[in-house]
């Protein structure tokens, strides 16, 4: 009985061509003796299995054989090659022991070579002791060192040294040379069976090679790939196929019984979980062209893959693809870690459902979107219950409508008699600035564009107006029209006459003067504030909320006389209550039935310690305002609001 010869030692390379998968390194080291630029200490470094010792010895072969003159002659050059292993020979007596030899020139050949392996695992004094050696080695000295941890060599060590970085041996050149073996071995092997186990040697060609033998040694010369992934105790890539199908079809039950036949396999959870975000990665590479050339399987399981990611959603693929790495991160803190993955898959398994939704979704929304110009807005069929259910841009353009109404029935002199009647009795000398009452900031806006398109308004937009018109807020404010409150115009003509007499009041509105001629029911401060809360949201639908602030910050006091009082924190709170003094004293009488009710703002100069700074939004704008009063105008012009809502 022959002895038996592992492969990785039956089949070590023994020239540079031979050697796989560093053609750069193998290339670059030929050349530099074929040239006589041989440095004369080299590093070579890089993980296990990937040729570094074998390279090592095929250079210190080759040096002497391309440096002998005489062509054809055969010598043997093993005494010229020393090898320690620093493992166990870390100590400064082997390092001394060493230099002893490299003071004895070569009986033949040129070079001797000195091949240290494991030199990370020499002791500090050590290499304290080889480092002048190194640095001015005999010219027929040559070291080669090798280590799998680079970093642990010390950096005195590394500036003398060339230094080499083995790569991981690529499947492709893995799968090549096994197939090379099997050939001269007559085994027959299938292909994807070569690259699992090039998947599972993680880029070692040694351990590529004693998994091959391993794999001969269970099925004799016929390797098929569910002998590799049974010996290897791998899963096979048809339940990650399977298991994805699933997922596209949203079938929650087969997700978890091909998972629960995982487990009973003896496969790890957590295996599975790092197993399925890899084939969820090839994939993602299956998607585009350009990455295709990325995955490293064999051609039928290629082929299943394109096939799958025809079917796969990109967005499918990147959601799945993060919830598995949350599930690898949390799975050694888990308590219950088959729970977990198991939410993980069914989370997955829901993607597809959301995604059909969100896609039905957009369709909608762009069917309406479609549709807008051309369809009118729907009525309102209900009231609703309580101010804040108004829809805001309902609320902006149903204020607007009204103060265009109001001013556009002053212009046309067409009011009823009761109403000039009232008007009458407001007194000559009434002034208020020319902004209308809380929206006639927006009463202009939309005015102007109402102005410019006019004449080019479409049908729909005359039916959505129609419909604004006749919305339930619409009708609410319009029921609580002020009355016996002067209009834009009348306002603008008081205040052009008071300019010209030279009369410049600093707060042009204190209160509204009472009408004696009307009804004056009593009231206490409960309805008061009832009605006033009203009023206040009424505004807070509006999207004024800065107004809103100052309405509902202080309760309003009822004094005698249906005199009413509201404490405000500034010029600025004080200004906004005067423009919309008129709306708010109309509002009032008309739901209190008391037609004697006037109102007057007055600023909270009191020193109070409830935390109030300057950098209070109110404050800071009182105090840039008292610096540059154009702020102020700034502010009105673009309708600005001093408290920011977040």
């Amino acid at each position: 009985m022959e002895d038996f010869v592992v492969s990785a030692r039956k089949y070590r390379p023994q020239d540079f061509d031979s050697v796989v998968g560093q053609e750069s390194i193998t290339q670059t080291l030929l050349k530099s003796i074929e040239s006589n630029h041989l440095a004369q200490a080299f590093l070579f470094c890089g993980p296990r299995g990937v040729g570094k010792t074998t390279c090592a010895r095929i250079l210190a072969k080759t040096v002497n054989d391309l440096g002998h003159d005489e062509k054809g002659s055969e010598h043997d050059y093993s005494f010229n090659i020393f090898e320690l292993d620093a493992a166990s020979n870390n100590s400064v007596d082997d390092i001394r022991s060493l230099i002893d030899q490299v003071r004895i020139p070569p009986q033949v050949g040129k070079y001797k070579v000195y091949i240290i392996d494991e030199v990370h695992m020499l002791s500090s004094s050590a290499f304290n002791a080889f480092l002048k050696t190194l640095e001015e080695p005999p010219p027929y000295a040559i070291f080669i060192l090798a280590t799998t941890e680079k970093h642990k060599v010390l950096p005195t060590i590394l500036s003398r040294c060339q230094i080499f970085d083995f790569n991981r041996i690529q499947i492709p050149d893995m799968v090549k040379h096994l197939q090379g073996i099997a050939s001269k071995e007559n085994i027959q092997v299938d292909n994807d069976a070569l690259h699992v186990i090039a998947e599972k040697a993680d880029g070692a060609l040694r351990d590529a090679l004693s998994i091959f033998d391993q794999i001969v040694g269970f099925s004799g010369n016929t390797i098929t790939y569910e002998d590799v992934i049974q010996n290897l105790n791998v899963l096979d890539y048809d339940y990650y196929f399977k298991i994805t199908d699933a997922f596209l079809n949203s079938d929650h039950a087969e997700v978890i019984v091909l998972f629960n036949n995982i487990l009973e396999k003896g496969f790890d959870g957590h295996s599975f979980v790092n197993g399925m975000a890899n084939h969820l990665r090839n994939l993602l590479f299956c998607t585009s062209e350009k990455t295709a050339s990325i995955l490293e399987v064999g051609q039928n399981v290629r082929e299943q893959y394109l096939e799958q990611s025809r079917r796969s959603p990109q967005s499918f693929i990147l959601n799945s693809m993060n919830i598995l790495s949350e599930a690898d991160v949390n799975y050694k803190a888990s308590k219950n870690p088959r729970l977990l993955v198991e939410i993980a898959l069914l989370k997955i398994c829901s993607l597809i459902e959301k995604l059909e939704q969100k896609k039905n979704d957009n369709l909608q929304i762009g069917a309406v979107s479609k549709d807008k110009d051309t369809q009118p807005k729907p009525e309102y069929s209900d009231t609703p219950s309580t101010p804040e259910k108004v829809p805001k841009e309902e609320a902006k353009s149903a204020v607007a409508d009204i103060a265009k109404e109001n001013a556009s029935e002053d212009d046309s002199n067409t009011r009823s008699a009761p109403e000039n009647k009232e008007l009458q009795d407001t007194p000559e000398s009434f002034q208020e600035p020319e902004s209308t009452p809380l929206t006639d900031k927006l009463s202009s806006k939309s005015d102007g564009v109402e102005n410019t398109h006019s004449q080019k308004q479409p049908d729909a937009e005359k039916a959505q107006k129609e419909a604004i018109k006749t919305s339930p807020l619409k009708s609410k404010l319009k029921k609580y029209k002020t009355k016996g409150v002067p209009t834009l115009s009348q306002l603008g003509s008081a205040k052009k006459s008071n300019e010209k007499k030279g009369d410049s009041e600093e707060d042009p509105i204190e209160d509204l003067s009472p009408l004696t001629n009307k009804p004056a029911t009593a009231f206490n401060q409960a309805d008061l504030w009832k009605f006033w809360d009203e009023y206040a949201e009424l505004v807070k639908a509006a999207d004024k909320q800065s107004y809103y602030a100052t309405l509902t910050k202080h309760k309003v006091l009822l004094r005698d006389d249906y005199k009413l009082e509201l404490l405000v924190d500034n010029h600025v709170q004080l200004q906004d209550l005067n423009e919309d003094k008129a709306n708010l004293v109309g509002f009032l009488r008309e739901k209190l039935n008391n037609w004697r009710i006037t109102l007057k703002g007055i600023i909270d100069e009191v020193e109070r310690d409830d935390g109030d700074s300057l950098y209070d939004p109110h404050k800071k704008f009182e105090a840039m305002a008292e610096r540059n009063p154009a702020i102020v105008e700034l502010r009105k012009r673009f309708d600005l609001d001093v408290d920011y809502d977040s």
